[in-house]
């Protein structure tokens, strides 16, 4: 929890308390449903919430905002963020039905009124969103084609409508046909090791 403070310093007395929960919350429902491997779980607030957290380094949503979490998995980026952005409204999706009961649990026993779950496949969300975020769930192109046509066209940000993506090691290949696409270097912001080649990929899409 340290790790956090240390980063974000000008947390509420409340959003202190919610942080400081989701470690005893982890372990208790990954002793049920496995969904952080045993090695995550003892630096879930570095490899999880920290890294989440990543994505508040590059931008501060505006109150309304509402945010996509494709293949949340344990609710990550999405629980994290919807903690620090309590005026705005993240939907979690995720294929795997198991995880959402995981985060449903997490969101009710910290009274997170802001997350709604859906057991989907993004493609088949209709609906539009300022941001889609994610944790390197897959390839930007193939994820491109996931999303396409989910981000809406009035903007409220510092950044355009886009997604931003949490993504580690070299990119270049991968990046190489998107002309506005930019990489944020999370060791800019977290001076740990782990996020030495740890990115925010902001790339905006066309609006439906």
């Amino acid at each position: 929890m340290e790790l956090i403070l240390k980063y974000f310093p000008n947390l509420s007395e409340h959003q202190i308390e919610q942080f400081s929960a989701l470690e005893h919350l982890y372990k208790d429902w990954n002793t049920k449903i496995n969904v952080i491997s045993r090695k995550d779980i003892d630096e879930l607030y570095l490899r999880h919430v920290l890294h989440s957290l990543g994505i508040a380094k590059v931008i501060e949503f505006s109150d309304d905002s509402s945010i996509l979490d494709v293949g949340t998995g344990g609710g990550f980026p999405g629980v994290p963020l919807a903690i620090l952005f309590p005026n705005c409204k993240f939907h979690l999706v995720d294929s795997i039905g198991k995880k959402l009961k995981v985060i449903n649990g997490v969101a009710e026993t910290l009274e997170l009124n802001n997350i709604r779950t859906t057991h989907s496949r993004v493609e088949a969300i209709d609906e539009t969103y300022d941001f889609i975020v994610s944790r390197a769930v897959t390839a930007m192109p193939e994820f491109t084609k996931w999303v396409k046509g989910k981000i809406s066209k009035p903007q409220k940000n510092s950044l355009k409508n886009s997604i931003l993506y949490l993504k580690g090691g070299d990119l270049t290949e991968e990046l190489k046909q998107y002309k506005t696409v930019k990489a944020y270097l999370l060791s800019d912001y977290f001076e740990e090791d782990f996020f030495e080649t740890k990115k925010v990929i902001h790339l905006p899409l066309k609006y439906r």
